[in-house]
């Protein structure tokens, strides 16, 4: 029998929020739920075979339709969808929610939401909420900045205040993977603003600073878990922490986690979870790799896609891209600073480590405030310098793709692409810095013989956002070869109403 068994039927070890609004509700029945992952709606994968043997009931379905979202018409809802660039795939999908009330959080939460100033769902919430409040996998692909980290978090911490209190010795019933230290920083500072009210605990687990910390979080007992897959593996292995309690999983920018090489490591990772276990997979693009990693973890999901699966740039960022030279290159990046520089915030993307710390030395050097961050640095030396840039210290921030999507500092005005990245996925995510929550932004790229082979992918993002091509772009799109040297207007400024010509 397992340890769990003698409180799962124990209605005094349950976190009681389901008074405030009824969202703890269990699921019609134990066999229906388990029946309803047998199946993954987008290409008949094999049923994944369920061996509960030993484990108890969980709690999953806290979805209760709002009497106004029920009395939406098919008309109106296509409507709504339709405005908001929303698309879904799956069975008995949930219609969308308008407004916060609607989605029938617990009071504690809509305080919370309430607080951080937020007016409506984002599309991805508005979607997904209902979805992922439901208790089905869900597949959720969105460009960076469109609030899905709320759109899994909020649900998450519904399903925590529903399910048995933690024993000591348990793990997490929340797990949250996600590529980079950074972003999961950001995850965790949700989790704790959002998770304060009802005291449900969460730590960060990752690489590159002492075990110690960490270690004491976990033993002490944490509902939620943000890990890097690397360092978690390393904790399971050391037996400081065990997956047997973890209910609903979260893969966060699945298909970075997959560019940056962790598929062994998540599959490792997801193999020690219970089968039928509530997955949120969410991904800004959706390549053949993403995909037939969902095909073997989810099971009958939702799908949302807000606005297209093709990869595309965020419509409120302004683009910008300049052919130049390589050895124009920092000339470019002075006169670009002396135009925009207003005390806003400027991220400034390099292919390298070594590139990153000779541009912030030379600008430096030049009198410009700049700091940098990459995978070299020490992770208290990275803090650091993230606190300068969001604080506004230092306004300008040299990085390698390390915080291209990690990174979420409110207010970046300007990204600057001074190397093009390895690949058209990258620059959008690069360019995704800013323009975030409903702002608008602006990015410049610079763009070389080297690069050209990017082109014609490059200019189908910049024509679908509605940016302008330059016709030198234009001929390199069609296989010309790059301008010579100098081809340009040396003496038109980035900052006139045609700044890049």
């Amino acid at each position: 029998m397992s340890r769990y068994d003698s409180r799962a039927a124990d209605p005094a070890s349950y976190r009681d929020r389901r008074s405030d609004s009824g969202l703890g509700a269990p699921p019609a029945s134990a066999s229906a739920s388990a029946s309803s992952r047998r199946d993954y709606d987008d290409g008949g994968a094999s049923p994944r075979k369920l061996n509960l043997d030993g484990l108890p009931h969980f709690e999953k379905n806290f979805y209760h339709e709002s009497p106004s979202v029920r009395a939406m018409t098919e008309s109106e809802v296509d409507d709504y969808r339709l405005r908001r660039e929303i698309t879904v795939e799956g069975r008995d999908v949930p219609k969308p929610v308008k407004s916060f009330h609607d989605v029938g959080f617990p009071e504690y939460v809509l305080q919370e939401i309430k607080k951080a100033g937020f007016v409506e769902p984002t599309p991805i919430q508005s979607q997904g909420w209902p979805m992922a409040l439901k208790g089905r996998d869900l597949i959720g692909i969105a460009e960076t900045g469109s609030g899905k980290t709320l759109a899994y978090l909020l649900p998450a911490i519904v399903h925590v205040n529903a399910q048995p209190i933690l024993d000591p010795g348990d793990g997490p019933i929340v797990l949250v993977l996600a590529p980079t230290r950074e972003l999961a920083v950001q995850i965790q500072q949700e989790a704790t603003k959002f998770g304060a009210s009802s005291r449900i605990k969460s730590t960060c687990i990752y690489g590159g600073v002492p075990k110690g910390p960490q270690v004491r979080d976990l033993q002490k007992g944490v509902e939620i878990v943000i890990a890097t897959p690397g360092r978690l593996i390393d904790m399971l292995e050391s037996n400081h922490t065990n997956l047997r309690r973890v209910t609903y999983l979260v893969l966060d920018e699945a298909d970075r986690m997959l560019d940056m090489g962790f598929d062994p490591q998540i599959r490792k990772i997801v193999s020690q979870i219970r089968p039928d276990r509530q997955t949120l997979y969410w991904s800004a693009t959706w390549p053949k790799e993403v995909e037939q990693l969902a095909r073997q973890f989810l099971y009958n999901p939702y799908k949302v896609i807000i606005g297209s699966s093709d990869l595309k740039a965020n419509h409120a960022i302004r683009q910008y891209v300049d052919i130049v030279p390589e050895k124009q290159k920092y000339d470019k990046l002075v006169k670009l600073l002396e135009d925009i520089m207003d005390g806003s915030r400027i991220l400034i993307f390099m292919d390298t480590k070594k590139g990153c710390d000779q541009i912030t030395r030379q600008l430096r050097m030049d009198g410009w405030p700049a700091l940098s961050i990459h995978g070299d640095k020490s992770q208290a030396e990275r803090d650091w310098v993230l606190s300068e840039f969001k604080s506004g210290k230092s306004p300008i921030m040299t990085a390698t793709d390390v915080a291209a999507r990690g990174l979420d500092v409110k207010d970046v005005k300007y990204v600057i692409n001074y190397d093009f990245p390895g690949s058209l996925e990258d620059y959008v995510h690069r360019i995704g810095r800013t323009g975030r929550a409903g702002a608008k932004g602006t990015a410049y790229t610079f763009f070389t013989a080297a690069n050209a082979r990017f082109a014609k992918e490059l200019i189908t993002i910049l024509e679908e956002a509605g940016q302008r091509v330059s016709p030198e772009l234009a001929a390199m799109g069609r296989g010309a070869p790059p301008p010579p040297s100098g081809f340009r207007d040396r003496g038109k400024g980035y900052g006139s109403s045609r700044p890049w010509s």
